[in-house]
């Protein structure tokens, strides 16, 4: 007797479950995450820039700097202190010269990130061991909108 379905009864029913599908679902998760972890860490960090109409769009440099209002210093997300600091310049100042090309660190440019109530001087003091390093070019990251008012 035939079935109306074509199978015969010899055939075996296909009951496996395929896990091709999760898997493609795992891989694009997990590709999201991968694309997000950076963003999440860069966030971490509790700074309050100051705001500017005129501030413009960058993409991100190989070095930033973070300094929080009490004066913490982070380079690429890692803490350092003052004195580890200026060692790591020269370190880097160095490196830079033994490439043959005096230039190098000069044209890479360096993002400063600093909380809209760290003190002017501090600010001032991580450019200037920046520019005996060698590193000239600098930008300020700033906040898009209307213009900070000055503390009282």
């Amino acid at each position: 007797m035939a079935s109306g379905f074509g199978f015969s009864e010899d055939e075996d029913v296909f009951s496996a479950i395929n896990v091709t599908p999760l898997v493609d679902v795992v891989l694009v998760l997990l590709i999201i995450f991968m694309i997000t972890a950076p963003a999440i860490y860069q966030s971490a960090i509790k700074v309050q820039l100051p705001k500017a109409k005129s501030g413009e769009a960058s993409e991100k440099p190989p070095m930033s700097f973070v300094i929080s209002k009490e004066g913490t210093l982070t380079w690429n997300q890692e803490a350092v202190t003052w004195e580890t600091l200026e060692q790591r310049l020269a370190t880097e100042k160095e490196r830079s010269l033994n490439k043959n090309d005096p230039q190098a660190s000069q044209t890479m440019p360096v993002m400063i990130s600093a909380d809209e109530a760290t003190p002017h001087g501090t600010v001032i003091r991580l450019m200037d061991l920046l520019k005996v390093a060698g590193i000239t070019k600098f930008a300020i990251s700033v906040q898009p909108g209307a213009t900070s008012q000055p503390a009282k």
